[in-house]
């Protein structure tokens, strides 16, 4: 199960611990790499085990305020427990973040036997490399680099051979740049700054005053999907966990999607993070301007900014919990999506009207923003995958034209400050694309706002039209919309799904995590903060004893699926608990 897992990084790797004490998912060297271990797809797929002798669960947790996890272990002789984290720290005025995993094995209580195999793959071919053992270190072939374990356990063990922990032991497992200093006091280091590290990140963060333990932990989580050479994030760590059982809905979320620019954005906004705002501002302009005079974005990039995301389906892999296909890319790169174009505009309006950024709003970044609005505003109205990125027949989606909508709408406050001779073309854009709106995709009957034009059904993602503004919050069609959201799409406690229509796989069955916090924000939004925060209690229902959200939730049971983390669901939870919450003068 998702909830068995935990999720440790430094913004250049990542890996997921399961609570047997196996790394199950760890891509090398970056998050869209291949997978040295893969154990969470397949059981061949390879794993780097550290557990009780005899096998057995441990309990987890993160030391406060960390990314540092720790499992811990009863055994018939005793305890242990093992820590896990990538290194991350300021060393020399810059950030150090090494292609290292470092995993800390410390007995607590008599002297329980464990149980070490490191056993790693060569990437999608689920092949073994070739191995070299050396003093205290053994070595992996077959990669782009080396791959190094070095250890002061007895090599001898390292096989799975079970042993008796009768001290700390360390091992770093290293990408590229093996391990030259004595381990333990390197290792003691690592983890001193490690939790510094992420301790002060965190008191650097702003936070509601209710919702805390949450809103902290989905801020660590948030942080880890930022590949920090190029600025991008990523949807997802992984690639293939099936939205539900039998479903066939399995897909690749190691990209960036620029829908998610703005709401990313955002939220690092809410929490006073302004870094992480800086870089993926950086990268968005970068792949905006290698888009061409016709800016033909793709949907979602690669993190470092190629959009080559054939996808393919492996046949030779298992898929989580026998639950195939897995596949690597993603055919959505090649969608039209014209919500992006909006989303773009909208994520970089506060170069423009935060002074903070003043020295990127460059008169070159301003003619890309014009441009992009001036995209948004040709395309809104046609057909496209949208949001869902439907794989049926496209038509035009009403989310798509509200975010070129609010491109245009943007697009006139940034002009009032920098460009002032286009403000009336923007005006007039922005009126004419919300009379379309409202003409078009607004039930007669109901008075709600609708998916697409002239259709009948809702879907959840017009709840942005409430946190975007596009109507005043009193509007009869604001309450109307949510009320028919809520109705159609409920799965059972105000669980929502994204829409009840075949998207070509079927209706979909669970609730998109991410739907259920738009809910909760449109709510608090419109003054509605009762129910508004008795959803928020209902998320404390979904089994995440972590705190780490997945794409996904089986209503009836808690349960998740879909890819795990999800950057999107920790967003709107960050969302969600910032509108929900009562603000710190009415708190203290």
């Amino acid at each position: 199960m998702l909830s068995e897992l935990g999720l440790i990084g430094n913004c250049q790797i990542s890996a997921l611990v399961r609570s047997d004490g196996a790394i199950v998912w760890a891509c090398m060297p970056r998050f869209d790499s291949p997978p040295i271990f893969g154990a969470l797809l397949d059981d061949e797929g390879g794993r780097f085990t550290i557990s009780p002798s005899e096998g057995g669960k441990g309990t987890q947790r993160y030391l406060p305020n960390t990314n540092v996890l720790e499992t811990r272990f009863e055994t018939p002789t005793g305890t242990f427990r093992v820590l896990d984290f990538a290194p991350r720290f300021q060393l020399y005025e810059r950030s150090f973040r090494p292609t290292k995993l470092v995993r800390i094995v410390e007995p607590l209580s008599g002297t329980p036997r464990i149980r070490v195999a490191c056993a790693p793959v060569l990437g999608w071919s689920k092949a073994t490399p070739s191995r070299d053992v050396g003093s205290h270190h053994v070595a992996w072939r077959g990669y782009d680099a080396e791959l190094r374990l070095t250890t002061d356990a007895p090599l001898t063990y390292v096989n799975g051979e079970p042993f008796a922990l009768t001290g700390k032991r360390h091992f770093v497992l290293a990408w590229s740049a093996p391990v030259e200093e004595p381990l333990a006091p390197l290792c003691g280091r690592f983890l001193d700054e490690t939790v510094h590290y992420w301790q002060r990140w965190v008191k650097h963060c702003d936070i509601p005053p209710a919702y805390q333990t949450q809103v902290i932990r989905s801020a660590l989580a948030l942080k880890l999907h930022c590949f920090e050479d190029t600025g991008a994030i990523v949807a997802a760590m992984t690639t293939s966990l099936p939205e539900a059982p039998g479903s066939g809905r399995t897909w690749d979320y190691r990209y960036c999607w620029l829908r998610d620019a703005f709401y990313v954005l955002d939220a690092f906004h809410l929490l006073g993070q302004f870094e992480e705002r800086e870089q993926f501002l950086n990268f968005l302009v970068s792949v905006a301007t290698a888009a061409g005079d016709d800016l033909a974005l793709a949907p979602l990039y690669r993190i470092d900014g190629s959009s080559e995301l054939d996808e393919k389906i492996l046949d030779h892999w298992r898929g989580f919990q026998g639950e195939g296909p897995v596949r690597v890319g993603n055919a959505a790169a090649r969608h039209l999506q014209h919500d992006v174009f909006g989303e773009m505009v909208l994520a970089l309006t506060p170069l423009f009207l935060d002074e903070r950024f003043r020295e990127q709003a460059s008169p070159q970044v301003l003619d890309l923003v014009t441009r992009l609005a001036r995209k948004a505003v040709r395309v809104a109205g046609t057909p496209d995958a949208g949001i869902w990125e439907l794989r049926s027949e496209w038509r035009p989606q009403t989310f798509s034209s509200l975010m070129c909508w609010a491109a245009a709408d943007r697009m006139q406050r940034i002009a009032r400050q920098h460009r002032p001779e286009d403000v009336p073309e923007f005006q007039r854009d922005a009126e004419r694309l919300r009379e379309e709106i409202l003409r078009e995709a607004v039930d007669p009957v109901r008075g709600c706002l609708v998916a697409d034009y002239r259709g009948k059904e809702v879907d959840a993602a017009l709840l942005q039209a409430i946190t975007l503004r596009l109507l005043p919050l009193d509007d009869r069609r604001v309450h109307a919309t949510i009320d028919a959201v809520r109705a159609d799409l409920d799965l059972g406690g105000g669980w929502l799904r994204r829409y009840r229509t075949n998207d070509g796989f079927g209706v979909p069955e669970v609730a998109f995590t991410l739907c259920t916090f738009w809910l909760i924000e449109a709510l608090a939004r419109v003054g509605r903060h009762d129910e508004a925060r008795a959803l928020v209690a209902k998320v404390a229902e979904v089994k995440a004893p972590l705190g780490l959200l997945a794409e996904d939730v089986a209503p009836a049971t808690g349960v998740m699926w879909g890819n795990f983390p999800q950057a999107y669901s920790h967003v709107g939870l960050i969302h969600a608990a910032f509108a929900a919450s009562p603000s710190w003068s009415e708190w203290t």
